[in-house]
C-alpha cells in the first residue's frame, strides 16, 4: 500500500495553537464549572487558557517556518507560562509534541501522530502518581486512537478526528464511572478539538491576541500578561562604548532579570528575553562580544553566575494580597504576590525571581493545592536549587516560617518546617 504523502508544516502548527486558544476563550468558564478534584485545580479552564495564551504569544513575531522550530518555541513558552496543575499538564503535552517533531522541517502523518503519543507520555510523567487521573485515562485513549489512524494511513485531519472520537468515548466512560464530567479530561478534548479546527481553518482567529487594542470581556485575561521570556542571554562586551545607564535603558524593553556588571573596561550582560537574536543584534554596536551564551530556561539548567547572591537559602511564599505578603515578609519570606487569586504565579514568574540572585537556594511555599505542579515544574527546571513546602493556606505558611532559619542548610530547614505542619 502506498504511504500517505501528506505533511504538516510550521504554519499549520501555528494555526493549531491559535485554534486551541480560540477554543478555550469560548469554553474556559464552562470547564471551570466542572469537577476539578482529580487535578486539585479549581480553575482548570482559566489555567489552561493562560498557558496556551503564553504559547500563542510566543508566535506573534516568529519568522521560523519549520515545524520543529515552531513546536519547540511553543513547548518552551508553555512550560514557563504554565499556571495551575491543569496548565502544567497541557504544557507537558506541548513539550512532548515538540520532542516528537524535533529537527523536522515538516512532518508526515506518521511522525505527527507519534508526536502526540510523546505528549501523552510527558503529561503522565508530570503527574507521577499511582492513581490514573481522568485526564490521563482520556489521553491514553486519544493516543491509541491516533496510533490506529496512523496505521490506517489516514490524512492528518482525520488522525485528529479519530483521536478525538476515541477520547470522547473514554470521557463518557469516565463520566459514567465517576458520576460527573471531569474538568481535566474535558479540557483535553477542547484542546484537541481546537487544534483540529485550527488546522482546518474553522475557528475564530484570535487576532485580538496580538492587537494593541485588546479588550477584556468579563474576566478574560489579557494574553499580554502571559508573555514569557524563555531564553537567558549572557555575554561579555570588551571595551564597551555604552554606559551602564544607557545599557539598562536599551535592554529594558527586551526582557527581564537584567544584570549589568562592570569589570575594568569590560561589561558582563545577562537577561531573560523572548527573542535572543534581537539582543545580540543590538549588542554588536556596544562593544566586541565574547563568551556569548544562550540558554533555554524551559530546559533543566543551573542558576546564573553573573553576580553574587545575598543569601544561602531564601523562602518564596505565594501570597494573594498585600496584607498576606506583609505578614509573610515580617517572618523572613520573600512574598510572591499574585495579581489575581484565580491563576496564581506561572512557572516563569518563579524562574525569573529565582534568577534574580537573591539566594543560592530556595524553599517555595504555596498557599493552596492548585499550584503544586507549578512548583514541581520549577523544581525540575532548576535541579537541586529548590525544595517545595506543600502548605495549603496562609496559616500554615506562617506556622512553618516561624521555624525557618537562614543560617542552616536548606534540607534541614525543610525537615523542621514540615514537622511543624505535621504536628496535630
Amino acid at each position: 500500500m502506498t504511504g500517505n504523502k501528506e505533511v504538516i508544516t510550521g504554519n499549520d502548527y501555528k494555526r493549531m495553537i491559535a485554534g486551541a486558544y480560540s477554543a478555550f476563550l469560548l469554553e474556559y468558564e464552562n470547564i471551570n464549572a466542572l469537577n476539578g478534584e482529580s487535578l486539585l485545580d479549581r480553575k482548570a479552564g482559566t489555567h489552561i487558557l493562560r498557558t496556551i495564551g503564553a504559547a500563542a504569544m510566543s508566535l506573534r513575531d516568529l519568522q521560523a517556518e519549520s515545524i520543529g522550530g515552531v513546536s519547540k518555541r511553543v513547548g518552551s513558552a508553555a512550560i514557563l507560562g504554565a499556571r495551575g496543575n491543569a496548565g502544567v499538564l497541557i504544557s507537558q503535552i506541548l513539550r512532548g509534541i515538540a520532542k516528537g517533531l524535533s529537527g523536522k522541517y515538516e512532518a508526515s502523518s506518521s511522525v505527527f501522530g507519534k508526536s502526540f503519543q510523546y505528549g501523552i507520555l510527558y503529561a503522565q510523567r508530570a503527574v507521577n502518581d499511582e492513581v490514573e487521573r481522568p485526564i490521563i485515562v482520556t489521553a491514553k485513549a486519544v493516543a491509541k486512537g491516533a496510533y490506529n489512524a496512523v496505521r490506517a494511513n489516514l490524512p492528518i485531519t482525520e488522525i485528529l478526528t479519530e483521536a478525538i472520537k476515541a477520547g470522547g468515548i473514554a470521557l463518557s466512560q469516565v463520566e459514567h464511572k465517576c458520576g460527573f464530567v471531569d474538568a481535566g479530561a474535558k479540557a483535553l478534548m477542547v484542546f484537541l478539538q481546537g487544534c483540529r479546527n485550527g488546522l482546518d481553518g474553522y475557528y475564530v482567529s484570535p487576532v485580538l491576541l496580538f492587537s494593541s487594542g485588546f479588550k477584556t470581556s468579563h474576566d478574560v485575561p489579557n494574553p499580554r500578561y502571559d508573555l514569557v521570556y524563555p531564553y537567558a542571554v549572557s555575554c561579555r562586551l570588551e571595551k564597551c562604548r555604552a554606559s551602564k545607564d544607557d545599557l539598562a535603558k536599551m535592554l529594558k524593553p527586551m526582557g527581564k532579570v537584567i544584570v549589568i556588571k562592570s569589570e575594568s573596561r569590560d561589561v558582563l550582560l545577562y537577561l531573560h528575553t523572548d527573542y535572543p537574536g534581537n539582543v545580540l543584534e543590538q549588542a554588536v554596536d556596544w562593544g566586541t562580544m565574547e563568551d556569548v551564551k544562550i540558554q533555554n530556561l524551559a530546559m533543566p539548567h543551573n542558576l546564573k553566575s553573573v553576580d553574587k547572591t545575598m543569601l544561602d537559602v531564601a523562602v518564596l511564599a505565594i501570597a494573594d494580597d498585600e496584607a498576606s505578603a506583609q505578614a509573610l515578609e515580617e517572618l523572613g519570606a520573600i512574598a510572591v504576590i499574585t495579581k489575581d487569586k484565580v491563576s496564581g504565579p506561572s512557572v516563569g514568574d518563579l524562574i525569573n525571581l529565582i534568577h534574580s540572585d537573591i539566594a543560592k537556594n530556595y524553599i517555595i511555599m504555596a498557599n493552596n493545592v492548585d499550584n503544586s505542579l507549578v512548583m514541581a515544574q520549577a523544581k525540575r527546571l532548576l535541579n537541586n536549587n529548590i525544595e517545595i513546602l506543600y502548605s495549603t493556606n496562609l496559616e500554615e505558611q506562617i506556622k512553618a516560617l516561624k521555624v525557618f532559619n537562614p543560617e542552616i542548610p536548606m534540607k534541614e530547614n525543610i525537615k523542621n518546617m514540615n514537622e511543624t505542619l505535621n504536628v496535630q
